[in-house]
């Protein structure tokens, strides 16, 4: 299932930009890549993600390749996204319930897991005394269109309950309906127990009921039932939704891949935060088409269902505490973009645009995802994955290195491919932390070329720190990235311009990646660069009490709802209490985690992708952005990450030891995590509140290492 729109959700731009950096020198303080009046390169008109309708208040059931979206009250009125959905497709868009020929009163909506939603409402019967209601109607609604709608008889007498529901559907795409242009309503006819629609291109959608209704009147979409209710008793109507054919949600079989862990300590609100987490990366996994026993997870809902191969690997990086199962299946999925044969794009994983923000053309995700393959496979082997899973992946990961090397210029710098000249620091990040890993990668399968690419590190390093570092009388920054020359347009030239705008993205830079030995790789950055950057992640700029901004509040062209000019990414955050944890800095990531912790409260721990950096204060809430998909991948993974951070564990499941760095100040008190595995087994850890870790549970012969 994918979105048919131009979508701006995690900041993806469509496939060709229309924008291009201005003849000559920019001005200062001028974007290095000039937008089109459409927006980022965006065409205009109802697919423009301005338009997209928010769905922060909505209940989302998922379970891909379904997915039930309700308002609070329940009534589905075919209003906005309102609907059934299976595979890209609204199979069911109204389902209006009336009893007493009145609509009843919704007293609670809320979701129950990922994939339901349960409704309460109340109705009063013609006799009913006083203002107290009579009857009891809950409805349960699944992500995959079934409905349960139970009504309970709460007075001292027998009741006969006239009940009716209307039914309607346009069978429209997603795509079309988030655009605004739904179809007309379909004509139904009877069919069974319930009624049926068809669309002229022959996708049809079927509602049976039971128990039967009394009546079906099709032209009006109408079941009607009367039903009788002793007192204290209930009785239920079940409706199902179908599309022709039986279609069976990988999250019913995802348990494998997301193991079930669990997370107890002083701060109560952790337990339910990571359960929530699991119950949506749980919902958001889908079949590879090429590998169906395999799942890998979707980007998000309901936005971004589709193949996003950036995302899909840094969640199961994110998630290898919990086994390797769902790294395994993402890199066997994400191997079958890779381009093969001779040419530029030999090696490389192929994914969309992502938009970057007002000062930078958009970035290629295959890219990044071009680099995140071979780390997630060597941090992978370290947490314990099976040695024929490594040796069936391994080639997938040398072409990815072999692009590298072909790509990047011989300062060690990465060119990025484009129609604009640019070297992005994050992207300089990403590749030195694959060389570096993949070099250890290579070493342990006694592959040739691991001295090479610890040699290729080392000239990328000492070219980044020169030509990336701008000295300031605050102490510096890293630059966000260096254009290409005003009049050459190659980046690689001295000529080229620092861009030296402060975002979210310098937490990459602290991203070093997982060794042999519980050691960690060297760092992109010196002692000092570590330092002053970790001090700039945790000041007021880029700290807004509720996570991480991806653009300094004081910078140009901040704006506290722009994917990459102000609001919180919540992977950007993970990343940065991560790598601040590890550097030693735990004053700055304890006070980014806490922030990320207390907003997922806030959204009833379904953190979206993202949210609006708006300055935290003592009265204030974090503020949902209108185009965010929540549940996301990134976001669900990204708590298994910073939880997994607090008790520092580092794994060589081949050397059959494991490491415990826990974080010395304890930012939530005690904390337990179980259910996590290292090398196959499970494994559970406890971190006290001063900050000493010790192992509780682990496999036969695992020892602990330094």
């Amino acid at each position: 299932m994918d979105l048919t729109v131009p979508s701006h959700t995690m900041g993806h731009a469509p496939a060709r930009t229309t924008g291009a950096p201005a003849p000559g020198a920019p001005a200062p303080g001028a974007p290095a890549w000039q937008p089109s009046a459409a927006g980022h390169g965006q065409p205009p008109g109802p697919g423009r993600a301005g338009d997209l309708p928010s769905l922060h208040h909505a209940l989302v059931c998922v379970a891909l390749p379904c997915l039930a979206i309700s308002a609070e009250h329940g009534q589905l009125t075919g209003h906005g996204l309102e609907g059934v959905y299976q595979s890209g497709r609204r199979l069911l868009s109204r389902c209006r319930l009336r009893v007493f020929d009145r609509e009843p009163l919704t007293v609670q909506g809320r979701l129950v897991g990922a994939d339901r939603a349960r409704f309460v409402a109340v109705v009063r019967t013609p006799t009913d005394p006083g203002p107290d209601p009579g009857v009891t109607v809950e409805r349960s609604r699944d992500a995959d269109g079934t409905e349960r709608i139970t009504l309970r008889n709460a007075t001292g007498r027998p009741l006969r309950l006239p009940v009716e529901v209307a039914l309607g559907t346009d069978l429209a795409p997603l795509g079309a309906v988030a655009s605004g242009r739904p179809g007309p309503e379909l004509r139904a006819t009877v069919y069974g127990s319930g009624l049926r629609w068809s669309a002229p291109d022959g996708t049809q959608t079927v509602v049976t009921a039971d128990p039967a209704p009394k009546d079906a009147l099709a032209s009006a979409g109408l079941l009607r039932w009367e039903l009788e209710l002793a007192p204290g008793t209930t009785r239920t109507i079940e409706l199902g939704v179908h599309a022709g054919r039986a279609v069976r949600p990988a999250a019913r079989t995802g348990g494998q891949n997301v193991m079930d862990a669990r997370a107890e300590g002083d701060d109560p609100r952790l337990e339910k935060l990571l359960a929530g987490a699991l119950d949506d990366l749980r919902a958001l996994l889908v079949r590879d088409p090429a590998h169906p026993a395999g799942l890998h997870p979707a980007a998000g809902v309901p936005w971004r269902c589709g193949p996003a191969p950036a995302e899909a690997l840094w969640a199961a990086r994110m998630v290898l505490p919990l086994g390797t199962r769902l790294a395994v299946d993402t890199l066997r999925s994400v191997a079958g973009g890779m381009g093969s044969g001779q040419g530029p794009a030999a090696g490389r994983i192929a994914g969309p645009l992502r938009d970057a923000g007002p000062y930078l053309p958009p970035a290629c995700t295959g890219v990044e995802a071009t680099l995140a393959f071979p780390v997630v496979l060597a941090e992978a082997r370290l947490w314990g994955l099976p040695e024929a899973d490594l040796a069936e992946l391994l080639p997938a990961a040398e072409r990815c290195l072999h692009w590298l090397r072909a790509t990047a210029g011989e300062d060690g710098l990465l060119d990025e491919p484009g129609p604009v000249a640019v070297r992005r620091a994050e992207t300089q990040a990403h590749a030195h932390r694959a060389a570096l890993l993949g070099a250890e990668l290579l070493e342990a399968c006694n592959r040739p070329g691991a001295d090479d690419w610890r040699a290729w590190a080392a000239r990328l390093r000492h070219r980044f720190r020169e030509d990336f570092w701008l000295d300031d009388l605050t102490g510096g920054r890293p630059a966000a990235a260096r254009t290409g020359d005003a009049r050459t347009g190659d980046a690689r030239t001295g000529e080229g311009r620092a861009l030296p705008h402060l975002g979210g993205a310098a937490a990459h830079l602290l991203d070093t990646g997982l060794l042999g030995g519980g050691r960690l790789a060297e760092g992109l950055l010196d002692k000092v660069q570590t330092e002053q950057v970790a001090r700039l992640l945790g000041g007021p700029a880029l700290d807004s009490g509720w996570g991480l901004r991806s653009l300094g509040a004081k910078e140009a062209g901040h704006n506290p709802f722009g994917h990459r000019a102000g609001a919180v990414r919540v992977h950007e955050t993970a990343v940065a209490v991560a790598g601040l944890a590890a550097a030693g800095y735990e004053k700055e990531a304890s006070g980014l985690l806490r922030g990320l912790v207390d907003a997922a409260e806030a959204f009833a721990y379904r953190l979206p992708e993202m949210y609006a950096g708006e300055q935290r204060t003592a009265d204030s809430a974090p503020v949902p952005h209108p185009a965010a998909c929540r549940p996301a991948a990134v976001a669900s993974a990204a708590v298994v990450q910073v939880l997994a951070t607090l008790a520092g564990i580092r794994p060589d499941a081949p050397a059959r030891t494991v490491a415990l760095h826990p974080v010395r100040c304890a930012p939530l008190g005690a904390i337990r995590l179980a259910g996590l595995r290292v090398a196959g087994e499970p494994f559970a850890v406890r971190v006290s509140r001063l900050g000493l870790g010790m192992v509780e549970e682990a496999a036969t012969g695992l020892q602990l290492g330094v």
